[in-house]
């Protein structure tokens, strides 16, 4: 069994309209989301033996805050990527990192995380998870798979899934006043 956890990147600053979309960093509140996250992975006592990441500028800082200990590859074909090109890259793991984190964007992590799902585990988290997959979520799947290359859709259980909004009622959507 492989263990895989999608990692949304947090909230993105748009103060500066001049720079690119790769360019962006986080905002306080997408920094504070990162923060919380991070705490709550370490709470849960979840580690990774590796983090693929896109090289965005706003998941190197959502990396950053939330202060994981765990090796970081940047992959630039992460950046943007569908669920065919996160599988492709995903399937060239090493054997022995049995437990992979991925940080990305939507809505390639979404669709991912949906393809991982068998139709029967369909369940209260799966609803979830389709309902919406907000910045700085974070999803954890077992993967009914013994090698990397062999990862396919329906191949893993969702067990785990936390939005900032479920840590702290501040960091959900906002509101109108």
């Amino acid at each position: 069994m492989k263990r895989l956890g999608l990692l949304r990147h947090a909230k993105s600053d748009w103060d500066d309209m001049s720079l690119r979309d790769f360019d962006r960093g986080l905002n306080d509140r997408g920094r504070r989301g990162a923060a919380l996250m991070g705490e709550h992975i370490r709470a849960l006592g979840h580690r990774w033996d590796r983090v693929l990441a896109s090289p965005a500028e706003r998941v190197k800082r959502t990396l950053e805050a939330s202060a994981l200990a765990a090796p970081i590859i940047f992959e630039q074909d992460i950046y943007l990527a569908d669920p065919a090109a996160l599988m492709a890259l995903l399937r060239g793991l090493d054997e022995e990192d049995g437990a992979v984190l991925l940080a990305a964007h939507n809505p390639g992590l979404q669709e991912l995380a949906l393809a991982l799902v068998p139709p029967d585990g369909e369940d209260a988290l799966f609803d979830e998870v389709m309902h919406k997959y907000p910045t700085a979520a974070y999803a954890v799947f077992e993967l009914a798979i013994d090698r990397w290359a062999d990862i396919a859709d329906g191949c893993g259980k969702l067990v785990h899934f936390a939005r900032p909004r479920d840590l702290d009622p501040e960091l959900g959507p906002e509101t109108l006043r």
